[in-house]
């Protein structure tokens, strides 16, 4: 059965999330009933580990929301053990060229459209009470990889990324690319405005689905409209601290 997330992408529907730093499975429960489409579980930035990652997966299965783990780095192990876990799928940082592309569409998935490292006795295999056969099969048909264009050398080598097979959305990370920039922190400066219209241009005309982080809504909006499939609106921390902030200021004199 293909979860909600697929289910509006393969409709062509924008499919629309948030990042999670929080270790309290009850976070990613509250997204997944407020009805978003995912949750990035953050293990590149914050302190989760993949235990705590493992119950905010069950969470998210709980309520219908398609868990993704952030990795920390482009590690075979790292991937493997995310999608062991029971992750639908990896988002991987510091993607620059072909090389690291392949990396990380290859260590997703089983033979023979890659090398991830095999074991079934691990909660997605269903601690091996699914059969062998069908979990290899499947595991390969549901996972999701999300690949981080973060600085000017992914740019360059955009055409050579794109061309790798296995690697299913392109995700434009602009505090980094505000970096590698020159304008660190600066994501509605127009050189980074720029560098992110040209990758959704060229990602269009290759047929690539490409995602991007948004701080507020005004700004998801605006790349949604520009063909932005995968959009990851502000971060848990950041959505409780203007909550309360907003109570704060509207309330107390």
């Amino acid at each position: 059965m293909k979860s909600r997330f697929r289910e509006k992408l393969d409709k062509g529907q924008p499919v629309i999330g948030s990042f999670v730093k929080i270790t309290d499975p009850a976070v990613v429960e509250i997204m997944g009933l407020a009805g978003l489409d995912f949750a990035i579980i953050d293990m590149e930035h914050g302190p989760i580990s993949f235990e705590t990652a493992q119950n905010s997966i069950r969470s998210a299965e709980l309520v219908g929301i398609s868990p993704i783990i952030r990795v920390s780095e482009n590690d075979p192990v790292a991937i493997l053990r995310s999608l062991d876990i029971g992750a639908e799928g990896v988002e991987v940082p510091q993607i620059r060229n072909a090389k690291d592309a392949q990396i990380t569409a290859s260590s997703a998935r089983f033979h023979p459209q890659g090398d991830r490292g095999v074991c079934r006795y691990v909660r997605s295999g269903r601690y091996s009470s699914m059969d062998r056969k069908e979990y290899f099969r499947t595991a390969n048909e549901k996972v999701i990889t999300i690949g981080h264009l973060e600085g000017i050398e992914a740019v360059k080598n955009l055409d050579e990324i794109m061309a790798v097979d296995g690697l299913d959305i392109l995700f434009i990370g602009p505090y980094d690319l505000s970096q590698s920039v020159g304008v660190p922190g600066e994501v509605d400066n127009p050189l980074v405005i720029k560098q992110m219209e040209q990758i959704i241009e060229s990602a269009k005309k290759a047929n690539k689905l490409i995602g991007t982080f948004a701080d507020d809504i005004t700004s998801a909006k605006r790349w949604i409209d520009a063909g932005v499939m995968y959009i990851a609106v502000s971060v848990d921390v950041g959505i409780f601290y203007n909550a309360c902030r907003e109570i704060a200021t509207s309330l107390m004199k």
